[in-house]
């Protein structure tokens, strides 16, 4: 995908840059928790302009895209919006984006970084299919619009018109806020909270029918018809017991410090998992997800960094599945 240059919106009073695969986004505007309280209430959006975009078109999309991922993409109507995956042959998240269609074309948007790949494996696939991947990442930007209770929707924006949008749906919060409530909601981010092991069932991709799914929609759909790495989802949930389970963790806040991803949890002595993403939540405290092996109880005190870490169950450690009802 094209190098994402920095937002115009760090331009903005206040602005302070993020760092690592979010450094071309504003980290916060100067008070990240009034930042994190005015989300929360529904008040105010996030540029995420540094995810990559992908644009499919055709009059084959939808039928295509439900063969190749795990969500059900035939009859999609306009404007719902869908998170879906696509697996290896045993069963392991490569992709993973969110997009909407618009009666023309579907839309998505992926990690900083990921798009470039998800385009390439998109294109080897289209053989004689009627349909078209391109790279929209230069053209339209992304952001999340606050709804309430924590809770908001992803839109995209024509990246020259960034700066007018940001005027009519301030105030901004930055990634640290964001983040924050991302977290606390238990959604993972590929490649951040998720390995190249990772399976849907071990990070709540697979939520119970009567669940709503990680954003939104639940990204595995569980009565279509075949798509490449569905036997072992189906034999996951249909026998339970996840090799391992994404946890919440409630850090110790007496260190003015957060764990590195890719820092390993402890059960004593023995690692017995690994952090991802980490925030400071307005109300929590320092939180974070990771992935801890199934058979670890799940009232065990662990500790990453040399902090102590409790754990919030995010999914059942037995059937896999994401236990938080009312996600968005």
């Amino acid at each position: 995908m094209s190098d994402i240059p920095k937002s115009p919106l760090l331009a903005l009073p206040g602005a302070v840059a993020g760092d690592g695969i979010d450094a071309p986004v504003a980290a916060h505007y100067g008070s990240f928790n009034a930042e994190q309280r005015r989300l929360a209430g529904g008040d105010g959006f996030v540029d995420l302009s540094h995810r990559d975009v992908v644009r499919i078109s055709g009059p084959e999309r939808l039928a295509w895209l439900h063969n190749l991922t795990t969500q059900q993409f035939t009859d999609l109507p306009a404007g719902r919006w869908v998170t879906a995956l696509i697996l290896s042959p045993q069963g392991h998240v490569e992709h993973a984006f969110t997009g909407v269609d618009d009666g023309e074309a579907f839309v998505a948007h992926t990690e900083p970084g990921a798009g470039e790949a998800l385009r390439a494996f998109l294109g080897r696939m289209i053989f004689m299919t009627r349909v078209e991947v391109d790279d929209a990442t230069d053209e339209l930007a992304v952001a999340w619009r606050a709804t309430g209770s924590g809770e908001g929707k992803y839109e995209f924006v024509p990246r020259d018109r960034l700066t007018s949008y940001a005027e009519a749906a301030g105030p901004a919060a930055g990634m640290w806020a964001f983040e924050a409530l991302r977290i606390e909601r238990g959604e993972p981010r590929l490649g951040l909270d998720t390995d190249h092991r990772t399976i849907p069932n071990e990070v709540g991709w697979v939520p119970a029918a009567s669940v709503a799914g990680v954003l939104g929609e639940a990204a595995v759909h569980l009565e279509k018809g075949c798509y490449r790495g569905q036997e072992t989802v189906a034999r996951v949930h249909t026998l339970g017991r996840p090799p391992r389970r994404l946890v919440l963790l409630h850090l110790d806040g007496s260190e003015n410090r957060l764990p590195a991803a890719g820092s390993p949890l402890l059960y004593g002595d023995k690692e017995v998992g690994v952090v991802g993403t980490s925030a400071r939540h307005h109300e929590l405290g320092p939180i974070a997800l990771a992935l801890v092996k199934r058979n670890v109880p799940v009232d065990a005190a662990l500790s990453v960094d040399g902090m102590p870490a409790a754990q919030e169950v995010v999914v059942d450690p037995e059937i896999g599945l994401h236990v938080r009802p009312n996600l968005r």
